[in-house]
């Protein structure tokens, strides 16, 4: 497996009063040791682990799903400066896989939907305008939209936007994994019914065969029972 552990160094003391150092977790300067494929940050709202989960894909140089990456995600502003305290000691380290907020989901989602509607406008307009070519100027003109439109929908296996919440999340999930990445998630169960946690659960099951890490903040007591997962509990200092 990929990350192996992390440890906080305290900030000077300019930092010290301003968010996110004043949070009681990062206060306590955890060292974490991350010895099993799943691991579930708990706690009440406002015990950090959103935040911590946001400093490790940042350090971690994670891509962020549905935009380019971590350190170039202005969200995450705030927790640059954490990130930059935090020292992770990896096993292999590795770019593969994401970190994923429901929120940034919901975003991308919208995003491919647009595209594909634009790449649709685009082809429309370009058959017309060759409506009077030969058949081979017509499909040389329109096989670059063609592929865009065709990728999109086998990658996704089918139009992500016109699904349930539900299923359209699970459907990225699947078509997003990388064998040996490490998957930073933030309350994945959001969208999903106790029957689509189950699917997650089984979903999980099948990637840490293929060497994939897990980090997940989460309030779920569904995806808690996963077998051989770590529970760090927040609202107790230290995790």
């Amino acid at each position: 497996m990929n990350l192996k552990s992390l440890t906080l160094t305290p900030p000077k003391a300019a930092l010290a009063e301003m968010y996110p150092f004043n949070i009681p977790l990062v206060r306590s300067a955890p060292e974490i040791t991350f010895t099993a494929p799943v691991t579930f940050f708990v706690g009440e709202n406002g015990s950090g682990k959103s935040t911590l989960l946001e400093a490790i894909a940042c350090a971690a140089g994670s891509i962020t799903a549905g935009s380019a990456d971590a350190e170039n995600d202005h969200s995450l502003a705030a927790v640059r400066t954490l990130a930059k305290q935090l020292k992770l000691t990896w096993h292999k380290k590795t770019r593969k896989g994401f970190f994923l907020r429901s929120e940034d989901y919901f975003g991308y989602v919208k995003r491919l939907a647009k595209m594909r509607a634009e790449l649709e406008i685009d082809l429309r307009e370009t058959e017309v305008a060759y409506k009077e070519k030969s058949k081979t100027a017509q499909g040389l003109a329109t096989i670059a939209y063609r592929r865009e439109i065709h990728s999109l929908d086998t990658h996704y296996n089918g139009d992500l936007d016109s699904r349930s919440h539900g299923e359209s999340y699970l459907a990225f999930f699947q078509a997003r994994f990388i064998p040996g990445g490490l998957y930073l998630m933030d309350e994945p169960e959001a969208p999903l019914s106790p029957v689509r946690q189950l699917a997650l659960i089984s979903m999980l099951k099948l990637m840490i065969a293929h060497n994939a890490k897990f980090i997940i903040a989460t309030h779920s007591p569904i995806l808690m029972a996963f077998p051989v997962a770590t529970l760090l509990n927040f609202d107790s200092l230290p995790p």
